[in-house]
């Protein structure tokens, strides 16, 4: 093996990283999605995940186009897909592409994890929002029952008392400030 790597070379250390961590690689499949038609060097089509290692060798640049791979790297934002593309016109070692693909990877097992890829067949990521701060949270219907009730079911915890609304206490606060001058008012006379 030379110092750098052939296609041929490449996409075979690709498919044994790929299946390494997991994923159950095809190679050379037709790809034909998003109007997207090209001969992918390896793909899982359950995880929807692959490599593609363009090289003049096999004429991948005119198989693959600028606008296609766009539109592929649109799908990959949108979490539909994850494609590593490797383009020959920077050689590399058999340790770069190990380490960059590696790279690529841990990216796409992290995406995972947070659930956010999707794709024909699956169902569309929920991403919880994370409060801002100083903004308060909604209170459940049952939270709310429990912490008026003072109740609490065994086993569950117990839910935060909210304040009142503070038009509320504004109101009760002004009444009671009209009852006491009311008062000195009728103590005068």
């Amino acid at each position: 093996m030379s110092e750098f790597l052939s296609e041929t070379e490449g996409c075979d250390l690709l498919a044994r990283l790929f299946r390494a961590r997991g994923y159950a690689i095809d190679r050379n499949l037709l790809f034909r999605e998003y109007g997207v038609e090209f001969h992918v060097d390896g793909w899982d089509a359950k995880k929807r995940v692959g490599f593609e290692f363009l090289s003049s060798e096999d004429d991948d640049h005119d198989d693959l186009t600028l606008s296609e791979y766009q539109t592929l790297a649109a799908a990959e934002q949108r979490g539909e897909l994850a494609l590593f593309v490797i383009d020959e016109v920077e050689p590399l070692s058999a340790a770069d592409l190990a380490l960059q693909a590696n790279d690529f990877l841990d990216e796409v097992d992290e995406a995972l994890r947070t659930r956010r890829m999707v794709g024909p067949g699956r169902k569309r990521a929920v991403v919880k929002k994370k409060a801002l701060p100083g903004k308060k949270k909604a209170v459940t219907k049952k939270a709310a029952r429990n912490a008026t009730q003072g109740g609490e079911k065994p086993g569950k915890k117990s839910a935060k008392k909210m304040p009142a609304p503070t038009s509320t206490k504004r109101a009760g606060k002004k009444a009671t400030k009209k009852k006491a001058a009311k008062k000195k008012a009728a103590k005068k006379r």
